[in-house]
């Protein structure tokens, strides 16, 4: 409830902002399209939607006209290339209604695979590993790293082990941001503020 997820939604325009303003590059998203908007930001996000239909459709869905290269090549940088080859059918096995057949990692790595797929400029992780184990989890922020590099990413996370590594940090309290910097500065503020108590 603190306002992590709307922030996410604030910036592919499902609301509009009720003061202030979001600028990419200087630029207010308002006077772009939502489409154009929504082309060079990517998401991956906590609960995957997937369709009923093939695992390379899935994954094709960041970009239709994708090479069928282009597809292997994003689903072996986002570790799921050998699990998809074990599969009777491969590519066109087919994932079931919302993803059934798939657990929750399996799901994810098709969804970090959708998105580099579409190399946006932009991307978005919101709690994209909350719902998974450890070992899963530990798994997957490897293969999110590896989409992140480049690109200007936003981390939506409760825990904050998964965002050490952020060039900067924003936690957020009822929609209001109450601290902020990189985590060694956060961690060295806490403890100053500990020790004056």
């Amino acid at each position: 409830g603190a306002g992590k997820s709307t922030i996410s939604r604030l910036m592919f325009r499902f609301y509009e902002p009720q003061g202030g303003r979001i600028t990419i590059d200087g630029q207010n998203i308002q006077d772009v399209t939502q489409v154009s908007l929504r082309a060079v930001i990517g998401m991956v996000p906590q609960d995957t939607v997937l369709f009923n239909d093939t695992i390379g459709y899935n994954i094709r869905y960041g970009r239709w006209d994708a090479h069928d290269d282009e597809v292997k090549e994003a689903a072996r940088f986002a570790q799921i290339d050998r699990f998809i080859e074990s599969l009777p059918g491969g590519y066109d096995a087919q994932v079931g209604e919302r993803g059934l057949k798939l657990s929750g990692g399996e799901k994810q790595r098709v969804a970090i695979a959708r998105t580099i797929l579409k190399a946006p400029p932009i991307l978005i992780l919101d709690e994209a590993t909350s719902a998974l184990d450890s070992y899963t989890e530990h798994e997957i922020q490897e293969a999110l790293r590896r989409v992140a590099k480049g690109r200007t990413t936003l981390v939506i996370a409760h825990r904050l082990s998964t965002v050490v590594e952020a060039d900067e940090i924003l936690f957020l309290d009822q929609g209001r941001i109450i601290e902020r910097g990189r985590h060694e500065e956060l961690i060295a503020q806490n403890e100053i503020g500990r020790a004056h108590v």
